[in-house]
């Protein structure tokens, strides 16, 4: 396995493709992506934890619409809409917005307001459960292998080559 291709699949999808949602990518392409974006996430942790900065927060931020890009993509080679991933950043910011106002609610009125805000707040981390659970099987698929509605087959996607295929 080559680290240098991997990471040039990561610099690329971020640099180039931001948040390009047209085309397909493969599943390797994809899951490389996935496994890069872990590893730095686990280093910010590790720096994070000495320096006392949201700097995963931050990253998870910035990596958004690559991530949203990159699995509507992968949706895409499946055949299905890539519109998809919207299910999941919709119910995830819902999940944070909530999560935020019942904090404040709690501070402000005590115990009294959060029974029924953690009630609600499970069946929002329930569903976000659910849509991930549903995108991780669809991305795990195997792609269309002929030309589909959203373009021709990516192509191989191989790590052990010193030269990674653009997205």
């Amino acid at each position: 396995m080559d680290v240098q291709a991997i990471w040039d699949n990561f610099r690329r999808t971020v640099t180039e493709h931001y948040f390009d949602m047209n085309g397909r990518v493969g599943r390797a392409q994809f899951w490389y992506f996935v496994l890069a974006n872990i590893v730095i996430a686990i280093g910010l942790m590790v720096v994070q934890a000495a320096v006392f900065l949201p700097l995963v927060a931050l990253y998870n931020l910035a990596m958004l619409l690559p991530s949203a890009g990159m699995g509507a993509r992968r949706l895409q080679d499946t055949g299905r809409d890539g519109k998809i991933v919207w299910a999941f950043i919709i119910v995830a910011f819902i999940s944070q917005l909530f999560a935020a106002i019942t904090l404040l609610g709690a501070m402000s009125t005590g115990l009294l307001f959060l029974g029924p805000a953690l009630a609600l707040s499970g069946l929002i981390s329930l569903a976000l459960l659910v849509v991930s659970v549903v995108l991780i099987y669809f991305w795990c698929q195997p792609g269309d292998p002929l030309p589909n509605a959203y373009g021709p087959p990516p192509p191989a996607f191989d790590p052990s080559a010193r030269v990674s295929p653009s997205p």
